[in-house]
């Protein structure tokens, strides 16, 4: 993978074992070999959106996106952490395009012969609503650039809280080769914030922690069949996890071309022909 900064750096970690509590950058390094990597496009690079001063907001030097390069288990890897702290974990313009061209990137690097794996630490409401079509545009790009990379390497995401991983990057975590989750996380289309607001109260209430963690938590999405490996919040662990999923032999099949799985699953669920909130044709 080709770049200008070369600059071997070393975290000094917390005390302590929670993965939730790390930032992004200390997160992305948490995982590499003796916590060493380099970091491209790090926040020297000034490279921040251009949208947010307008709008009275201000813009990170990394645009809240983290982009790792080092080793995993002695193979190389990829690691791509967002940071939920700044603007929710919203991917726009800058953010997006950093993430897709460094998974282009890492294609590039398999066809040229060096097998670079990505795991993504994903922490994101979605698209960044000041930014908008960019952002969407971008989302896109990841998505394809995703697609497109997997069918060389493992691509890993985890998703571990307390942001979550909602909107666009849920999708892109759909994607994802092996999707690795702890009980905190929450994984959705919608958030429940978006669903209140949208659909009222009592569609859902947004701050019944109960209810929202038995729709979108980590233990409900995985006896769903929607991730593949839960984890307690512990950084050895998570790391155990993907080293044993880049030990293994690459030929395990996507979640998102599991069509059987879910035609079967669906097929038991007892739909009603009529919903009895909905208007009848007489109202």
């Amino acid at each position: 993978m080709t770049t200008t900064h070369t600059t071997m750096d070393q975290r000094h970690l917390s005390p302590g074992n929670s993965f939730i509590e790390l930032r992004a950058r200390d997160r992305a390094f948490s995982l590499l070999d003796q916590n060493r990597g380099v970091e491209l496009l790090g926040p020297f690079d000034r490279l921040e959106s251009r949208w947010l001063e307008d709008q009275g907001i201000v813009a990170q030097a990394d645009d809240g996106c983290v982009i790792v390069l080092g080793a995993v288990g002695g193979k190389s890897a990829l690691i791509i952490a967002i940071e939920g702290a700044f603007q929710g974990g919203s991917i726009g313009e800058t953010s997006g395009m950093k993430i897709a061209h460094a998974l282009k990137l890492a294609h590039m690097d398999c066809e040229a012969g060096t097998e670079t794996a990505a795991i993504l630490l994903l922490e994101s409401g979605g698209v960044r609503l000041q930014e908008a079509n960019l952002g969407l545009a971008a989302i896109a790009e990841i998505h394809d650039a995703i697609v497109t990379l997997k069918q060389h390497v493992p691509v890993v995401a985890v998703i571990a809280g307390m942001t979550g991983c909602f909107g666009g990057m849920s999708i892109a975590a759909g994607l994802c080769t092996h999707l690795i989750m702890t009980r905190q996380g929450r994984l959705g289309l919608n958030g429940p914030e978006v669903i209140e607001q949208e659909a009222g109260i009592q569609e859902i209430d947004s701050r019944n922690r109960q209810i929202v963690w038995r729709i979108f938590g980590g233990s409900q999405r995985y006896e769903m069949g929607f991730i593949d490996t839960l984890v307690d919040d512990d950084i050895r662990q998570i790391n155990q996890s993907i080293r044993h999923i880049l030990s293994r032999p690459y030929t395990a099949k996507p979640l998102s071309l599991c069509l059987e799985r879910y035609q079967k699953r669906l097929s038991r669920i007892n739909v009603p022909a009529r919903f009895d909130y909905l208007p009848s044709a007489s109202e």
